[in-house]
């Protein structure tokens, strides 16, 4: 696993309960601010059985992830028990719920 995706994975650690982050915020904190797809990539790509909140990382527009990857309803609703709200349309209440992770200089 190179760098930049374990980068990735250490923020996703971080992202704290009843908030979400998305892929584009993680990549702007990593100083790559065209590299979603980078960051999506290193999340489903990553290794396996890591206890981490994938469900709290959703898109630039507070979509969830496509069904095929937490199964139907399961990222909705894990985000649901940590007080996660939602717009009418469907999307997360950004507003109220983006953190921003804050990067240490090395």
């Amino acid at each position: 696993m190179g760098n930049f995706a374990r980068q990735v994975l250490e923020i996703v650690a971080r992202i704290p309960e009843g908030k979400v982050t998305t892929y584009g915020v993680i990549a702007r904190a990593l100083g790559n601010p065209r590299g979603a797809r980078v960051v999506v990539w290193a999340l489903w790509s990553g290794p396996s059985g890591l206890e981490l909140p994938y469900h709290r990382v959703v898109n630039s527009k507070g979509q969830l992830a496509p069904p095929h990857i937490f199964g139907e309803g399961v990222q909705r609703e894990c985000l649901l028990r940590e007080g996660v709200t939602f717009l009418p349309d469907g999307r997360v209440d950004l507003e109220r719920h983006l953190w921003i992770p804050e990067i240490e200089e090395p």
